[in-house]
């Protein structure tokens, strides 16, 4: 051990994050108040904004959320009081972060013009980055039912880097034709892909006999999706030069570990603030910097990708 404190400061494009942990597109990331409480508390890297559309959207109705074994699972349908309302929002939440903690705006539409409108708006609000969901397992017409139309999706991403200047990043969900995607992306020189979201699932109440969820299907997130969402990543690192920031199942610094080794060079983390509170960052980016003191490593950026050279 050198006692010195290893550099935990990465770069995507031109943004420098402080540290690789960053708060995911989620529940406590649509409001001003709770975000300032995680970026004050937990000294996260990043912050992802929950996704936005042109237009509100409510929903779906209770119940959305379902506690299993294996996690949580929740189909919310992506609701937000749209472009407009949002954007009063995101201008609060711009004005308190660090220069080295970026926003980062999670966007979601089917529809190229519209994309096109939505980051133009966003770039002129002043955000760092946007974030188009390609993801959502449970929202009909948006998220992973847009990314199955190959040509659509080609389109989307052409007009939005056409339109803006600042960081484009893409949220891939679980899907066969990943890897395809993920080449596109790579065509048009996509500055991020974000691996992976929740998992479409179904909970079954035994004794109404009937689904919990008021979608019927939902995605699971949690500790379960983990070693899936590893996998993407180790496949996604071999497969296109892109940076990769990985979500699933962080619920602590050796998951965040295993996902920089397989590629990633950074983590997002969502669900495990349920189980643990805003004291699971500090937690994570304290254990991530004691592992590479440890092992003799004075950078973050030592350790992406390192599984691969050990195979």
């Amino acid at each position: 051990m050198s006692g010195k404190q290893p550099d935990l400061r990465i770069k995507i494009g031109n943004l420098v994050f402080r540290n690789p942990v960053i708060l995911a597109s989620g529940v406590l990331s649509n409001t001003a108040g709770i975000i300032k409480r995680v970026v004050s508390e937990g000294n996260v890297g990043g912050v992802t904004f929950k996704t936005i559309t042109l237009n509100p959207r409510e929903g779906y109705k209770n119940p959305v959320i379902a506690l299993t074994k294996a996690g949580l699972v929740n189909a919310m349908g992506l609701p937000n009081p749209g472009l407009n309302e949002a954007v009063k929002e995101i201008v609060n939440v711009k004005s308190f972060l660090p220069s080295d903690v970026p926003l980062i705006v999670s966007f979601a539409s089917s529809d190229p013009k519209e994309a096109g409108k939505i980051t133009h708006k966003l770039e002129e609000t002043g955000v760092d980055a946007v974030e188009f969901n390609l993801s959502c397992p449970h929202t009909k017409k948006l998220g992973l039912t847009v990314s199955q139309d190959m040509k659509l999706v080609e389109s989307i991403i052409e007009h939005v880097k056409t339109t803006i200047k600042i960081p484009l990043f893409v949220k891939l969900g679980l899907q066969d034709n990943i890897i395809e995607l993920a080449k596109l992306l790579e065509k048009y020189d996509v500055d991020c892909i974000v691996a992976i979201n929740t998992i479409r699932s179904v909970v079954i109440d035994i004794y109404a006999r009937k689904p919990v969820l008021s979608n019927v299907y939902g995605g699971l997130s949690g500790v379960a999706i983990h070693p899936i969402a590893v996998r993407v990543i180790y496949d996604l690192y071999k497969n296109v030069n892109i940076p990769i920031i990985g979500v699933g199942g962080v619920e602590d610094w050796i998951d965040a570990i295993e996902m920089m080794l397989a590629g990633a060079c950074a983590v997002e983390v969502g669900t495990a603030v349920y189980s643990k509170g805003i004291s699971i960052f500090k937690e994570v980016i304290d254990g991530v910097s004691k592992y590479l003191e440890s092992e003799g490593f004075s950078s973050i950026t030592d350790i992406i990708g390192l599984a691969h050279t050990t195979t």
